[in-house]
């Protein structure tokens, strides 16, 4: 593989040809396999939000927070879905994950789903440039081994959705087996759609998986030296439960 030719390909608008996307996959696996569910990560490191599709968005990002490797990055799911170059978007992340494997974390988020794709356009996407769903395939087989959070010097928790009433340690993130389509509930679905909201503490999530959580959950669980901060990326605003939660987005 010449990945610094693959790089360049992608960011000039071009699709790997799809024996190389089936190659590419392969080997950014046998990276994932060996990332912790709560993949541990030194500052200064800049975390991103929901890309969904949005490629030129993604390339403003890099021109404005710096390029890989001199910049160093948490992509907190999503990456696919809604926009139109969700394909470009997975690819150029899978393309730096295996040129720099030590610079740029990918953690899953809920639309890394074979089930959403399928509604949401990444399905889609891949038949109408590749002409068949294989290319679908081999992304969403990596989708299965995207780790579920990462850990920022030891203190600060990044992950996708948010917290889980079954999860009260990282010991118990670290013990899920991620390697599998999301399930439709328990602690790996709700570290996927779970939501902070202005409660005190648990109630049923409207969107029908995971939970909505308030200011005492957040406040408990860094109580117990889980992390000081917890970043979401699913909210467009900013919140703050006791000054220990953060949401963001990356859209531009």
């Amino acid at each position: 593989m010449d990945l610094d030719q693959w790089i360049t390909k992608v960011k000039e608008g071009q699709h790997l040809a799809e024996d190389e996307l089936q190659l590419l996959c392969e080997y950014v696996k046998e990276i994932l396999i060996e990332e912790s569910n709560v993949q541990p990560v030194n500052s200064p490191v800049t975390v991103c939000g929901d890309i969904h599709g949005q490629f030129h968005d993604l390339m403003k990002l890099f021109h404005t927070g710096g390029h890989v490797p001199e910049t160093n990055y948490i992509f907190m799911g999503d990456f696919v879905d809604r926009g139109y170059n969700s394909l470009e978007v997975f690819t150029i992340l899978l393309l730096l994950k295996a040129r720099y494997p030590a610079n740029i974390t990918l953690l899953r988020g809920n639309h890394e789903s074979r089930q959403l794709t399928q509604v949401y356009g990444f399905y889609d996407e891949c038949q109408r440039k590749y002409g068949n769903a294989n290319a679908w395939r081999y992304c969403t087989d990596v989708f299965d081994y995207l780790t579920l959070s990462a850990i920022i010097d030891g203190t600060v928790l990044c992950v996708h959705g948010g917290l889980s009433p079954d999860v009260r340690t990282i010991d118990q993130i670290r013990v899920i087996e991620r390697n599998c389509e999301i399930p439709h509930e328990g602690p790996f679905c709700d570290l996927m759609w779970s939501d902070p909201e202005e409660i005190e503490t648990w109630a049923v999530s409207p969107r029908g998986a995971g939970w909505l959580f308030g200011s005492r959950v957040t406040t408990e669980v860094s109580g117990l030296k889980m992390f000081d901060i917890a970043i979401y990326p699913f909210l467009t605003t900013f919140s703050c439960h006791a000054c220990s939660l953060i949401t963001s987005i990356s859209w531009i």
